[in-house]
């Protein structure tokens, strides 16, 4: 059983005693009888038919409050793209797809480069961002579910728990982000555990209790891919399309909700996905690249704060972040060791030093070009510069899905 501890800045919502996934669903298709719900799924090509996928579409397939489901393809030639065609075919929602690597949506990114609207390279980011551009241009859906495609411990209890905050009309939430456990026979989540957590506090202790980084530090698990949001704050939020996605669009949450319209649910016992490789040696790939890219998010949130980052600072963020970590693994190594559950201490001081360099480059990036920025421009603003685009969007997928 879960506690039921809550944080503080914002609603925690907790898994306790044995779940009812029945009543959940039962009251969910109730609540989207008024607020449709759509689903998201940001899919890459390489995830096409593995048992992570598989597992997922045997799921969905019982979902029954789900008005409609939006599926973006990245990397997916002619041969990859009718073979996501025909796997998605099995499912009675009937998804409709986004081929990001086709030449109908090449068109429009090209489009939106020649008005000074990148949607910036292909990644993650933009796949989920053009999704969010077709469910506005379907007008179908009232809310927003988002959630990987490679979760190997996935459930219906998963969706449900991640889309019900949002969808209950009385509990007043625009935005919930999922959050669980990652354990196997160690602790996962290393990019969580030895790089976030130690940063968020090394600045808190640098820059005091700065609001937008006690939000940040009340996340149990940031980098997690599930959320759900309404609608409104769809066309609002501007989206990075670098590996710092899941930290940047809880930044721009903070930016344009009221903290007590955000919540965070818990929606599994366990959670296990693809571990992707730490990349000790390699900044453009990996672990690496995903810790460079969330430094580079929280220090261009606090300069746009008005917080002064400078050389003086980033040393001594430095020191505090290993301090943080020296911390961190302390307390890692003795609920591990509770827990009868491995601890390769060697492994887990590599990852930190390995942070220590990731933090490091980021700074310095920071400091060559500080107004670079990775966001994408919102769908209002998209809209106000493009009247038709949303419309040529639609139409674009109604013919690659033909």
């Amino acid at each position: 059983m879960s506690d039921f501890f809550q944080t503080g800045a914002i609603a925690t919502l907790h898994r306790l005693g044995q779940p009812n996934v029945k009543r959940l669903e039962q009251e969910l298709t109730e609540f989207a009888r008024e607020t449709p719900i759509a689903l998201v799924l940001p899919c890459h090509a390489r995830d096409l038919n593995t048992r992570a996928l598989r597992s997922i579409a045997r799921e969905l397939k019982n979902v029954p409050y789900l008005r409609q489901i939006v599926v973006g393809v990245d990397g997916a030639n002619r041969v990859a793209w009718n073979k996501a065609r025909r796997f998605f075919a099995q499912l009675p929602q009937r998804p409709v797809l986004l081929w990001n690597d086709g030449p109908r949506l090449q068109e429009l990114f090209r489009k939106l480069d020649d008005a000074e609207l990148s949607a910036g390279p292909p990644g993650k980011g933009r796949n989920v961002w053009m999704c969010f551009g077709y469910v506005l241009a379907s007008e179908q859906a009232g809310l927003v579910a988002v959630h990987d495609c490679d979760i190997l411990t996935y459930t219906r209890e998963l969706l449900a728990r991640l889309c019900y905050p949002v969808a209950h009309p009385s509990l007043g939430f625009d935005f919930c982000k999922g959050y669980y456990a990652r354990v196997t026979d160690r602790l996962n989540g290393r990019v969580m555990r030895l790089l976030v957590t130690p940063l968020l506090r090394a600045l808190k202790s640098i820059l005091g209790l700065h609001p937008h980084l006690v939000y940040m530090d009340t996340f149990r698990y940031p980098l997690a891919g599930e959320m759900c949001l309404d609608v409104d704050l769809v066309r609002r939020l501007r989206i990075p399309h670098d590996w710092a996605l899941e930290v940047g669009v809880l930044a721009e949450v903070f930016r344009n909700c009221a903290p007590r319209a955000i919540c965070q649910s818990e929606l599994c016992e366990n959670y296990d996905h693809k571990h992707q490789d730490l990349s000790p040696r390699d900044e453009t790939r990996g672990l690496n690249k995903m810790a460079v890219d969330i430094a580079k998010s929280f220090y261009r949130r606090m300069a746009a704060e008005g917080i002064k980052l400078d050389a003086g600072l980033f040393d001594t963020l430095l020191s505090a972040y290993m301090r943080q970590a020296e911390d961190t693994l302390r307390f890692y190594a003795a609920d591990a060791a509770l827990n009868g559950l491995k601890y390769p201490r060697h492994e887990e001081e590599g990852a930190v030093a390995m942070f220590v360099r990731s933090i490091r480059t980021s700074a310095k990036a920071f400091q060559e070009d500080p107004l670079w920025s990775p966001l994408i421009p919102n769908w209002n603003r998209v809209e106000s510069a493009q009247p038709n685009f949303l419309e040529q969007l639609r139409e674009a997928v109604r013919l690659d899905n033909a």
